[in-house]
């Protein structure tokens, strides 16, 4: 009797210790009053975004909103594909876009905290192409002429689109044009990242170094510094230092065939209402995503996720660089990460981190939320948000583009917050 105590405690100890473990590591769903949401107000949410399919202006969507690191709202609505008939559901697959940057920009961070690089090196010392580039300058008359950068682009100016790389439309857009690189969409590429980069360098880029923010291939430019200093190709290295350790179980550049089916149709909002997006429409269109090349890993625009894999991604940074029992960050580079670097206003209100916009005064941006939150989106119409002074994240995914001045972001950030009641 003296020894079956102890022992049948021990194994009741360790029973609970599992039960525990498992339950914290998971993103578990509960009701929403268990976090201080009201499912009464959720429903306002709820009946909003079916008014949008009802109605015809969005095809489909999946939002998840979790709190204190539980799931306290997900729903799917409309259809996965219209013309087929196969419903929007929790394992929806979508092309996420630009959502890619913030995953790239973390792998960056984990190659400074690993020894590898500095944030505040030029690129050129890893990528010799780049340690002198070239700026375009517009003149009066329209035309522009060609002057070398000041000083070489560093990584950081990367990560805070900064260094001047837009999408080849700008000022030099003819020269861009002629090497074929222009626009976020590569899947369709028959050749590496690197060599598309490494073209990148000897065109001119938009403005100099850290003058300017100008959206672009920044995030390409650094996927493909990834490749060069860890040694692997892009994809190999996020599975195996962010997507596997995370959970991300669906999230892929390319998709496997037998996942062919989860993936969501591409639409578009016309005149005439909804259309199916083509084939092989480039930026605006299905794209090359299962049947391609297979051959290049866009940093800036290249994944495909769903909502829970995605969340859990956000999750991580809101827990200051840790899920599911690992550590992919440390607090301190998630600080830097989510604070503003930018010398001037991104927007009113807002700033510009590394890999995330970031919400500098309340008042001025005028939106419900909270300072410190830090967010994005992708091109097909997706957005996303965290907000560490709420212990929240959401995940908005749709697959429109264009979307003509579609009011569903805003309505979804009302709506979430006004459902908060504690």
């Amino acid at each position: 009797m003296k020894t079956a105590f102890p022992f049948r405690f021990s194994i009741l100890l360790f029973y609970f210790f599992i039960q525990f473990t498992v339950t914290a590591q998971q993103l578990v769903k509960v009701s929403p009053e268990e976090v201080g949401m009201s499912s009464e107000r959720l429903e306002r949410l709820s009946q909003t975004f079916q008014d949008y399919i009802d109605e015809e202006k969005l095809p489909g969507a999946t939002i998840l909103v979790a709190r204190k690191g539980k799931i306290a709202y997900l729903k799917s609505f409309g259809k996965n594909d219209i013309e087929s008939n196969i419903p929007m559901n929790e394992g929806s697959i979508f092309r996420i876009a630009s959502q890619t940057k913030a995953i790239v920009s973390v792998g960056v961070m984990m190659l400074q905290e690993q020894g590898k690089l500095l944030i505040t090196d030029p690129v050129g010392k890893y990528m010799p192409a780049f340690m002198e580039t070239k700026v375009a300058i517009e003149k009066e008359d329209g035309s522009y002429e060609i002057v070398p950068a000041e000083r070489p682009i560093t990584i950081r100016d990367l990560l805070t689109h900064t260094s001047g790389a837009s999408y080849g439309y700008g000022i030099a857009g003819d020269l861009w044009g002629k090497a074929k690189i222009q626009g976020w969409y590569f899947a369709d590429r028959d050749e590496p990242i690197q060599a598309t980069v490494n073209r990148m360098a000897d065109l001119p880029f938009e403005s100099q170094p850290r003058s300017k923010f100008v959206y672009g291939y920044n995030t390409d430019i650094l996927g493909a510094l990834i490749e060069v200093v860890s040694d692997k190709n892009l994809d190999v290295f996020l599975k195996e230092n962010i997507l596997d350790p995370l959970g991300m179980e669906d999230t892929h550049f390319y998709l496997p065939k037998n996942k062919r089916e989860r993936l969501a149709t591409v639409y578009s909002a016309t005149e005439n209402g909804l259309e199916r997006a083509p084939d092989n429409g480039g930026m605006v269109g299905q794209g090359a995503y299962v049947d391609g090349p297979r051959k290049s890993f866009s940093g800036g625009a290249g994944l495909l996720s769903t909502a829970s894999d995605y969340t859990k991604f956000l999750q991580m940074m809101l827990n200051k660089g840790e899920f599911n029992g690992k550590r992919i960050i440390s607090p301190k580079t998630v600080e830097l990460m989510t604070t503003n670097h930018l010398p001037f206003p991104l927007g009113e209100g807002a700033g510009f981190g590394l890999g995330f916009s970031t919400v500098e005064d309340l008042g001025l941006r005028g939106e419900l939320g909270s300072e410190g939150e830090f967010a994005w989106g992708g091109a097909y119409h997706s957005t996303y948000w965290a907000d560490p002074k709420e212990e929240m994240t959401v995940v908005y995914f749709t697959q429109l583009i264009p979307a003509n001045d579609l009011d569903d972001h805003g309505k979804l950030r009302a709506l979430i917050y006004q459902a908060i009641i504690d």
